[in-house]
């Protein structure tokens, strides 16, 4: 008898297969986050703004190609496009680690985000298990983009003074192409779904993928919180290294003890929320620290113990949802429409991450950095008052 509450050795070795493509991708395009903008700085012809659209474009072409993509693995297979789209990324990351101009560097990281292969991994990932086990592999997948976030902070300003953020997006290539080994050589092969009479076209399924309130919630969810954090990473190492006077190559003695910290908070909150059916309640909770995580980088910047205190906030809301943001996008989507829905909660994603490089970019250029903060306090406040809204909808009587 197959146990259901489990998963078999082949779901299990699927999941983490695609986890660790998931991570190696992700690695590769967070690396040069923590050390971007100090770099960016150097180029003659860099500004502020296009040091936020350079950090947060690869979103937009994410954004503009994930549906496409997802649509496209229906149709031809999972596999073809995802290398497709690897290959792509290994092309911008050379492009831009070849790049003295920040125009250039702006062209490849475009470049890197036109493989927009995220819909089609999870879509492969939802192929590959029971409905049962599914929101356990989209949760693997969450945790891997969380642990290659935290690890780019530790090795990115670690490996940057001897290889420079040229080298970063050059290694980010290299690891594009063991993520292609690891897909070939790794992760099963699955058929294409068998056409059945029943047919649903791309009306019928954005319909019933975006007039679901919870859906809604979640792509709003994936936004604001992209969005917080490229916004907020085109000033945090400026204000490392100008208000608490941190050098550059030693932000990762602030990155690594928080980021090993929440983390290590993170797993017993995903564990007990999932427990006790209180993953609405941690949900919420995690939005609130995200709004103390704004507001106290208003007025707590100053010194390496207040920026590491408040980041401790801000990574532990991050990963958590980063984790568990998912699974839940798993267990709400219409199984007949999983791949649409995966493919629009991936672009939200990644308008989520141009919109907050760009107005990060933006704010600090025309009103100083304490304004990127005050946008993200607000955001995270609209983005509570969206779940309150979604739990308690405003009821309509009669007159």
């Amino acid at each position: 008898m197959v146990n259901e509450s489990k998963m078999n050795a082949t779901e299990l070795h699927s999941s983490l297969s695609l986890a660790l493509i998931f991570f190696l991708r992700m690695f590769g395009l967070f690396l040069i986050l923590p050390v971007f903008a100090l770099y960016a700085e150097t180029l003659p012809d860099a500004t502020p703004t296009l040091i936020g659209i350079a950090l947060g474009t690869y979103g937009l072409t994410q954004a503009v190609f994930q549906v496409p993509f997802g649509m496209l693995s229906d149709q031809i297979g999972r596999k073809k496009v995802i290398v497709a789209g690897l290959l792509i990324f290994c092309l911008g990351s050379i492009i831009a680690g070849a790049s003295d101009s920040i125009h250039m560097i702006i062209v490849g990281r475009a470049l890197q985000g036109t493989g927009a292969i995220a819909s089609a991994i999870m879509a492969l990932a939802a192929d590959l298990t029971r409905s049962s086990q599914r929101s356990k592999a989209m949760a693997l997948i969450g945790i891997s983009i969380g642990a290659a976030f935290a690890l780019s902070f530790i090795i990115g300003p670690l490996l940057s003074p001897f290889i420079g953020v040229p080298g970063l997006f050059y290694m980010g290539a290299g690891l594009a192409i063991v993520a292609i080994a690891v897909l070939l050589l790794l992760v099963p092969n699955v058929e294409l779904p068998v056409k059945t009479g029943r047919t649903h076209n791309v009306r019928t399924s954005l319909v019933a993928v975006t007039a679901n309130r919870k859906l809604l919630l979640l792509y709003v969810s994936i936004f604001i919180l992209h969005m917080l954090l490229m916004a907020n990473f085109v000033v945090i190492p400026l204000t490392l290294r100008d208000a608490a006077g941190v050098d550059a190559e030693h932000h990762w003695h602030i990155y690594l003890p928080v980021l090993v910290i929440s983390g290590v908070l993170m797993f017993p909150c995903l564990m007990l929320g999932e427990k006790f059916r209180r993953v609405n309640q941690m949900f919420g909770a995690a939005i609130v620290l995200m709004i103390i995580a704004q507001y106290g980088f208003m007025y707590w910047h100053h010194t390496a113990l207040q920026i590491g205190v408040v980041m401790l906030f801000f990574f532990l809301s991050f990963n958590y949802l980063e984790a568990s943001l998912p699974s839940m996008i798993s267990k709400s989507a219409p199984p007949e429409h999983k791949g649409t829905a995966l493919g629009i909660y991936s672009t939200s994603q990644f308008i989520g991450i141009f919109t907050g490089g760009a107005a990060g970019g933006y704010l600090y250029d025309h009103t100083g950095i304490n304004s990127v903060f005050v946008f993200g306090c607000v955001m995270s406040i609209i983005w509570l008052l969206c779940l309150i809204l979604v739990r308690n909808p405003i009821k309509h009587r009669q007159l």
